[in-house]
């Protein structure tokens, strides 16, 4: 079957959108590729197609549970009944069901964590892995932005699966850690394909303003630019506050963040890709596996916190090609609340030496530490992602001396902040920089894309006014979509799931 042919017949999809056939015809050739692609070209289909093409099952490790849950959904969404994701989301009994029942499934996918799980293992080897998939693989580098250390056991259990045929997938990685993802992946012979990040629809602009300044100029550009949109914070209350505001002077609009229930999230999700709300703002916890084409622009109310995240976050605007703005506000001062997140992601010292002290005290193994979470974040006063990084570090070690694997914990912390620090006055270089916008971004991806265009960045020239447009112009909302009908049947579900498990008396 030709390609654009079984592109259509599966996605019903006319053409190939830029990298994804020359990625599809290396995974059809049997040579284990890198592709790095910018956010929003389709990396999913990169796997999806050739999965459907080749005999045997696709395995894909993805590091976000939300992620991982919304590509399931899209793919049973367009009729694929054959697709389960192996998570911590899975009770125990739904997890021995999957199991029992995991060579029904063509589309696995499986958290890094759940990869290295014995009996799980076991399960995959038993069965033909026609195509093993690594998503956000920038992840293995410690040089990642988003480093994982349970990505590292990756390329071994890879090798205990005979080493199947492997798609490397990512939208923002520099050249060491590419090097870096085919190290750990142990990839004896790959093709690499490294497509520009450019997105020459994407306007970049950066504004540098007072504190108080910030806000009047949100409310005002919302009013006078063309949406639909999304503003980035990095405060939950000042996402909520500003959303408030934003409703007040007739915006549809609602605030999106991690402190939300799962119902809320997925409705303000599909309110706002069906064109019911006009402006969503959120944390960065927002964005991933939403698919909406029209986005037309991207405010950053606070600077994030390193440029790839930054790549990502603007690369959600324009996604059908149309032209879009991206633009960045900064107040002097700003990184000192970057550089105070940035730490409070990974685990304090003095958390550090409590946790071994317990540990030591009931003299506990340290691969049954995951088995102790529910005591062990509230005595030590982690956070969910403090603990997250504890957990995996602590998966990782095969170190039984309960001191050394302190003081290597301790020292991977330390070196992970100093990182996170740099990635951050990086950024602000990046804000600072006199010179074009885009060209920073491509020098820092060593990326050869042209920059040349109408309102480049900034530092070009940016008419704000090309941008501007009334709201009669915005897409109407997509009244065949009952939203109240697509929750009640998600509740419904989850109170079905209650009585499954619920024990027999």
């Amino acid at each position: 079957m030709e390609l654009e042919k079984a592109l259509y017949h599966y996605f019903q999809f006319t053409s190939f959108r830029q990298g994804q056939k020359e990625v599809v015809e290396s995974i059809l050739r049997g040579q284990n590729t890198l592709a790095m692609l910018p956010t929003g070209t389709g990396k999913s289909l990169c796997y999806q197609l050739p999965g459907y093409l080749l005999e045997g099952k696709v395995l894909i490790v993805s590091p976000l549970l939300s992620l991982m849950q919304d590509q399931v959904e899209q793919m049973k969404s367009m009729g694929e009944k054959r697709v389960i994701a192996i998570n911590s989301f899975l009770s125990p009994a739904e997890k021995r069901k999957a199991l029992s029942n995991l060579s029904s499934y063509k589309f696995i996918f499986v958290s890094p964590e759940m990869l290295g799980v014995d009996i799980i293992l076991n399960k995959l080897r038993e069965m033909t892995i026609a195509l093993f998939v690594v998503d956000e693989a920038h992840c293995i580098s410690q040089w990642g932005y988003d480093f994982r250390p349970d990505y590292l056991k990756i390329g071994e259990v890879r090798e205990k699966l005979g080493a199947p045929l492997t798609i490397a997938l990512t939208a923002t990685a520099t050249k060491e850690v590419r090097e870096d993802i085919v190290k750990y992946l142990q990839f004896r012979s790959w093709e690499e394909f490294v497509f520009s990040v450019d997105r020459p629809e994407i306007s970049i602009g950066i504004e540098i303003l007072g504190h108080k300044e910030k806000q009047q100029k949100t409310l005002e550009l919302v009013q006078k630019i063309k949406g639909p949109g999304i503003i980035y914070f990095s405060s939950k209350k000042l996402a909520e506050s500003m959303a408030a505001k934003l409703r007040d002077q007739g915006e549809r609009v609602m605030a999106y963040h991690g402190g939300l229930d799962t119902e809320s999230r997925t409705l303000i999700q599909q309110q706002f890709i069906h064109n019911q709300l006009d402006i969503v703002c959120a944390t960065s916890a927002f964005g991933m596996g939403i698919n909406k084409d029209n986005v037309r622009f991207i405010l950053h109310y606070h600077m994030p916190l390193q440029l790839e995240a930054y790549l990502q976050e603007i690369g959600r605007a324009g996604r059908d090609g149309k032209e879009s703005i991206a633009i960045l506000f900064y107040s002097p001062g700003d990184e000192q609340l970057s550089l105070q997140l940035t730490e409070g992601e990974l685990p304090e010292k003095e958390q550090i030496h409590h946790l071994f002290m317990l540990i030591q005290q009931q003299n506990l193994k340290l691969e049954n530490i995951h088995l102790e979470s529910e005591r062990f974040i509230p005595a030590c006063g982690f956070s969910e992602t403090q603990w997250r990084v504890v957990e995996s570090f602590l998966a990782s070690m095969q170190n039984e001396n309960v001191q050394e694997v302190r003081d290597q914990l301790l020292n991977y912390v330390t070196k992970r902040i100093r990182l996170k620090q740099q990635k951050v006055y990086r950024v602000l270089d990046y804000i600072q920089h006199s010179g074009c916008k885009r060209e920073y971004i491509l020098d820092y991806f060593d990326d050869q894309g042209s920059s040349a265009k109408k309102n480049c960045c900034s530092s070009c020239g940016l008419a704000l006014e090309d941008f501007y447009g009334s709201k009669a112009e915005e897409m109407e909302p997509n009244l065949r979509y009952n939203w109240k009908k697509d929750l009640a049947s998600m509740l419904i579900k989850q109170v079905g799931d209650l009585h499954e498990k619920r024990p027999i008396s």
